[in-house]
């Protein structure tokens, strides 16, 4: 537990001292986001690399305080290490990939490539993929080939929810940082020391660099930043899902895996899920950028960004919390329906609030 405490502070520390000079630099080499009327929020120009911060903050706690546990066996810490690598390697594209479209721009076709490349890396080769559904739905084993396929469509769509919701300050590295906080949280009651370390490891990053990107923003955290946040999110949910049973506690042994990991995120899954659907019908390409999140309606509603950040965070940890009814109510399906009245709630919540500003109009 000092360990993780430690991993923590780490990534917390490197982020609030290596930031201001970042920032600093950034604006010296104009790596700034102009504000685009029909895109932007933001009414003046802050620098959009501080993903930097977030991911080498990251990795360097994660691999300072990373640990062979005590009483594995040969296969274990040979799987362990191969994870490691596996989660450096994929960070790294995706790294530079966002790095890339921050600086000079990246044609999104060119970024969906590198999702599928490291999902095929992470699923392939690293088989860290969903093999079962558990329950939800009645469905609980499911062939490989709709494993892998479940897995790749798991990391694209997860990646980009990350992405598409880092539109209003705070927003994407909050809701990651809760993520991680209960991934953490779950993987110290598991007993899993690695991918406690790896949630704990970002979600410090994430609390460091919140003291800058908080409303009044004074730097974004950009694609280098949002697809690592999505990436190790990923990764986390999908250990988590996996994770053998025979190893939990008798609380968390009748938690829904999948319900408690799609609580956790649930407000970028829910925000790609109404938008793509939206501009689909639009006619519109899911991939191009808008100004129909949710969180730009609360904003365009009247709510500042410290408000609407605030709501969404309230919703998350309302989320999280509902689905440890399983506890209580031990059927999958059930959890899935108190997870969907709770979206539905939050989209009437919405739909109440444009309402009102038509009657103000």
């Amino acid at each position: 537990m000092l360990e993780l405490i430690l991993v923590y502070f780490t990534s917390l520390g490197v982020a609030l001292y290596a930031t201001p000079a970042l920032i600093r630099v950034a604006i010296l080499k104009r790596l700034t986001d102009v504000p685009v009327e029909d895109r932007k929020i933001h009414k003046r120009s802050i620098p959009t690399v501080g993903g930097i911060i977030i991911y080498a903050a990251t990795m360097f706690s994660f691999a300072l305080w990373y640990k062979i546990e005590d009483g594995m066996e040969y296969a274990e810490i040979y799987r362990s290490i191969e994870e490691f690598k596996l989660i450096i390697a994929t960070s790294l594209v995706l790294f530079f990939v966002g790095v890339k479209d921050d600086i000079i721009g990246t044609a999104a076709v060119k970024k969906l490539f590198a999702h599928i490349l490291v999902a095929l890396i992470l699923v392939l080769i690293g088989n860290i993929r969903i093999t079962s559904l558990y329950g939800v739905f009645g469905v609980w084993d499911i062939p490989y080939w709709a494993s892998v396929f479940v897995s790749l469509f798991t990391y694209v769509v997860v990646v980009n929810a990350f992405n598409l919701i880092d539109g209003v300050d705070g927003l994407a590295a909050g809701v990651g940082m809760l993520a991680c906080w209960a991934f953490g949280i779950w993987f110290i009651f598991a007993g899993n020391y690695s991918l406690a370390a790896l949630a704990f490891s970002l979600a410090g990053a994430l609390m460091g660099f919140l003291v800058f990107n908080f409303s009044p923003a004074k730097i974004f955290m950009g694609d280098s930043g949002s697809l690592i946040i999505g990436l190790f999110v990923c990764i986390l949910a999908i250990k988590l899902i996996e994770f053998p049973v025979d190893k939990l506690d008798k609380f968390w042994v009748h938690i829904s895996k999948p319900m408690f990991v799609i609580a956790a995120m649930i407000y970028p899954l829910l925000d790609t899920l109404r938008v793509f659907i939206i501009r689909t019908l639009k006619g519109q390409s899911p991939l191009v950028a808008d100004k129909n999140h949710i969180h730009h309606h609360l904003i365009q509603r009247g709510y500042s960004h410290t408000k609407t950040v605030i709501i969404i965070y309230g919703f998350t940890i309302v989320t999280i919390g509902l689905s440890l009814l399983d506890f209580f109510i031990p059927d999958a399906n059930i959890g899935l329906i108190i997870l969907g009245a709770i979206a539905l709630l939050f989209l009437f919540f919405v739909l109440i609030l444009n309402r009102k500003h038509a009657k103000v109009s």
